[in-house]
């Protein structure tokens, strides 16, 4: 099995370093897996441009890079880096502020294996603060649903999100046609319910998948109930027909 771990970033060298380390850090014993990193910078001006060559030449699991001189929405550089991926890949999303988890490959590795034909997981993953702390109450637990109908009816009511806690097949993405590159939020969470439109519910495994890092320039700074539910207006407005038809209710 081959995994890519697929990281957009911008003016994040103050904590990609770290991004990168946990993905080198992963431990897929004895399970035999091949995985390397991409990543597309966005028109940095941090001085991560010049940073990634030495990450690219240190000790470890394969780094390739590339750099824009001008920011690209996260949609467009995720697709960029996808297409460098080998067609057999299972693809894992990273933020280049996360930190994933040494045995998450393990676990998604293991999930392919356990459910032939499966094309997508989701699992947990916890909050930290911009030090690494934990932060109690804030954990995310992926739902367990009985049909992509069911998963989408909560989705669009606001009850259940999916972020970077997944894995999925690169077939499955080319088949519903990768991120939205117009969507300035919520792209990943629009890609999510293609899959599910496309008849796809997700495997649930009990893995932690990353920690996902709070700090104040997170790219979700201030997206609150009112803003969230505008993009899933958006989102929704896109598939209205085909959620219409399956009596998801546009959200108010």
């Amino acid at each position: 099995m081959n995994f890519t771990i697929i990281t957009p970033s911008h003016n994040r060298r103050q904590y990609l370093p770290e991004a990168i380390a946990s993905v080198r850090a992963s431990v897929s014993a004895p399970l035999d897996i091949a995985f390397e990193h991409l990543i597309y910078d966005n028109g940095s001006t941090d001085g991560t441009p010049e940073w990634l060559p030495t990450a690219a030449q240190q000790a470890g699991s394969p780094l390739r890079y590339w750099t824009h001189s001008e920011p690209l929405r996260a949609g467009h550089a995720r697709n960029l880096l996808i297409r460098e991926a080998r067609p057999d890949s299972w693809l894992v999303p990273l933020d280049d502020d996360d930190l994933l988890l040494q045995r998450s490959l393990y676990h998604y590795a293991d999930l392919v294996q356990r459910h032939p034909g499966r094309p997508w997981f989701v699992a947990d993953f916890l909050r930290l603060d911009e030090e690494r702390r934990y932060l109690p109450g804030e954990d995310y637990y992926a739902w367990r649903f009985d049909s992509p109908r069911a998963m989408l009816h909560a989705v669009f009511k606001a009850e259940h999100f999916i972020q970077g806690n997944v894995c999925y097949g690169k077939a499955l993405f080319d088949e519903v046609g990768g991120y939205d590159e117009q969507l300035p939020m919520a792209e990943d969470l629009d890609l999510y319910v293609r899959f599910l439109l496309a008849g796809h519910l997700p495997v649930v495994s009990p893995h932690i998948s990353h920690l996902h890092r709070f700090h104040s320039s997170n790219v979700s700074i201030g997206v609150d109930a009112n803003k969230h539910n505008e993009d899933l207006g958006i989102i929704y407005d896109k598939y209205a027909p085909r959620l219409q038809a399956l009596g998801v209710v546009r959200p108010q």
